[in-house]
């Protein structure tokens, strides 16, 4: 690719991509420079650093995922908006598990007040609207949400879910039992 065409925007894109392929530890500057057949010090002009590229790859897979929940949201409340949004993880770990990695990196306070976190914090809350949850319930129901559906995502994408035999239930057969069990605990959570 001409190095014409590098922008920091297409350098998070092609960091993106490549871990997907090979892994969010495997992103380095002189894989991004290879991508591009450029030397490393081109790549200083749009990112400052390797710790800057995976913020950056983090920052896209947070907005993906924001616009994604977004939508699996519409129309739907309850048992349905929760297997929604826990639908939204476990489905971009499979397909994008370089990004969905990157999802969990810590960011520091100015960036993560800038990125999707919010968002993603205010679509949790609109997933629990349909139960009667308020204060600090609800900050505790989102917690059990983000704890909930990233562990699972996170192990089912890694294909801890599969070992067993044909009468073994499948990963998605538990999937449903563990939204019921959302479910039934969030219609019965008492305010303490």
């Amino acid at each position: 690719m001409p190095r014409a065409g590098l922008t920091s925007a297409r350098v998070a894109e092609a960091a993106a991509d490549l871990a997907d392929d090979v892994g969010l530890d495997a992103v380095t500057l002189t894989a991004l420079a290879k991508h591009f057949g450029v030397a490393i010090p081109s790549l200083y002009t749009h990112v400052r650093s390797g710790a800057d590229v995976r913020t950056r790859v983090a920052l896209l897979a947070l907005d993906e995922t924001a616009d994604l929940v977004a939508e699996a949201l519409a129309g739907v409340s309850g048992r349905s908006a929760l297997a929604a949004v826990g639908g939204v993880w476990r489905g971009y770990a499979r397909r994008h598990p370089g990004r969905y990695a990157a999802t969990r990196l810590p960011l520091d306070a100015s960036t993560a007040a800038v990125s999707a976190g919010p968002r993603h914090a205010e679509l949790s809350r609109a997933a629990l609207r349909g139960y009667a949850l308020s204060g600090d319930d609800e900050v505790h129901a989102v917690r059990l949400l983000g704890a909930t559906f990233h562990g699972y995502a996170a192990l089912d994408a890694a294909g801890a879910f599969s070992h067993g035999g044909p009468s073994v239930p499948t990963s998605d057969d538990t999937w449903e039992r563990v939204v019921d069990g959302l479910d039934t605990l969030l219609r019965s959570w008492e305010t303490r």
